[in-house]
């Protein structure tokens, strides 16, 4: 149990609640849309049970993300990902949830629930196994305590959460440049950029301690972390202010 006594680990846990509050919003509006035609006394059920689903699902697709991670240039990929997932956060498309039909029958609403959030778990997924990827043996734990914590802030406390980021849209931001923070990261610890004895006309970044985690350098490690915060913070603004300009031209 040493483990709860580092600072890493919560400093990890913070990250992975903070994650699936910022990019797990719309699964509130998907679950209460999937279940609208529920007859009352079945709604509840279709929400506990369709939510339980897509938890145990969201689990196992981390828990194969974090052993993909391993794979030389996966992590490069996903800090790529990760990137544009904190630049889409900051300049969002308008999107709607018009497509999630709603059924008045049980089983149909909590598969409704289960595929569609399956759809939009990949940004939670990449973005979790990047903040869990050096807690070692206790990734998973971090992984299930973040959802356990989060998911019932999500879907009771959505509409908080919601008015929370549009009185103070700091947190977008803030939230957008943590996942540019774990994408420098994760690009400097991908095996492709530590291994010694492979892939030698690449840059090291560090090298693969006994436990097989990354090692890097304090100044690696804090460069890379506050270059991606900030590449998605300009891109975003870029962005942002792109699609402002656009929007004028044609009003």
């Amino acid at each position: 149990m040493d483990f709860l006594t580092s600072p890493a680990f919560w400093v990890a846990l913070g990250q992975i609640i903070i994650i699936d509050i910022l990019l797990g919003g719309d699964n509130a509006v998907v679950i209460a849309l999937a279940c609208r035609k529920l007859p009352p006394a079945q709604r509840t059920k279709g929400i506990i049970w369709g939510t339980a689903g897509a938890i145990i699902l969201r689990v196992v697709l981390i828990a194969f993300a974090m052993t993909l991670l391993a794979i030389p240039f996966l992590k490069f990929v996903g800090a790529i990902l990760l990137v544009w997932i904190g630049v889409k956060l900051l300049a969002p498309d308008v999107e709607g949830h018009g497509e999630v039909a709603g059924s008045d029958k049980l089983l149909a609403a909590i598969k409704t629930i289960i595929v569609a959030d399956l759809v939009m778990s990949v940004d939670n997924v990449i973005a979790i196994a990047g903040a869990a990827q050096n807690a070692g043996e206790h990734s998973m734990l971090l992984v299930v305590l973040g959802l356990l914590i989060s998911i019932p802030i999500i879907v009771w406390g959505s509409q908080l959460v919601i008015k929370l980021m549009d009185r103070f849209p700091m947190i977008i931001t803030a939230g957008g440049m943590l996942l540019g923070w774990i994408a420098g990261g994760m690009l400097v610890t991908d095996p492709a950029f530590v291994s010694p004895d492979k892939w030698t006309f690449l840059p090291k970044f560090g090298t693969v301690d006994e436990r097989g985690l990354a090692v890097v350098s304090d100044t690696v490690y804090w460069t890379s972390h506050i270059v991606g915060a900030l590449v998605v913070l300009a891109l975003g603004k870029f962005v942002a202010s792109r699609r402002s300009a656009a929007m004028a031209s044609h009003g």
